[in-house]
């Protein structure tokens, strides 16, 4: 099967994803972009905290073919974390799906519950200020298992973009942005 004809079983299977609004292959100038909107991204202090780290969109740029989707609210996103905390190369939080054991975190006291992100150690927080080593606010590489039923291809991943990368996408894709329209990025590599 030739490369195009990979690419487009790809799409079509992205498509048949719910809450999938339209599908982009990206070129190599995209990818230069990406990599400097999430560079400066990377720079930018996020809410306060610390530095981001987006692993889930660098590894997407680093395989073989990219592309970018539309979602709609409808979209149901990966399992979490989509974001975690780490500090001095330790994972001291990371955003929940489950309710009750954010209940459970809320009630011990230990921790920090701030909406759906856990801080496991409150001092971990206190330290942040002074000498220490900044927080990186890491964005982790996501599966998708529906593309990876595609046999043609490997080492599938999911990364959800920046906010600079996110309008840089929707202007590329020339997308009407309705209220809650994101984007999300995939990559994947050619057996």
């Amino acid at each position: 099967m030739e490369k195009e004809e990979i690419i487009e079983k790809v799409k079509n299977k992205i498509i048949e994803m719910q809450g999938v609004c339209d599908v982009f292959t990206l070129n190599d100038e995209d990818i230069e972009n990406i990599r400097e909107q999430e560079k400066k991204a990377e720079e930018m202090t996020l809410m306060g905290l610390g530095r981001g780290d987006n692993q889930g969109v660098k590894e997407v740029i680093d395989r073989e073919v990219a592309m970018v989707f539309t979602t709609t609210k409808e979209f149901e996103w990966p399992c979490s974390p989509q974001v975690i905390l780490m500090k001095e190369g330790e994972k001291i939080g990371e955003d929940m799906d489950d309710t009750e054991k954010l209940k459970e975190y809320e009630e011990t006291g230990d921790a920090l519950v701030i909406g759906n992100i856990v801080i496991y150690d409150k001092s971990s927080i206190s330290s942040l200020t002074g000498s220490s080593k900044p927080l990186v606010v890491v964005m982790p590489p996501k599966d998708c298992p529906t593309v990876n039923k595609v046999p043609e291809i490997k080492d599938v991943v999911m990364g959800s973009p920046s906010p600079p990368t996110d309008e840089y996408l929707k202007n590329r894709m020339k997308a009407e942005c309705d209220i809650g329209m994101g984007t999300f990025l995939l990559g994947f590599n050619i057996k």
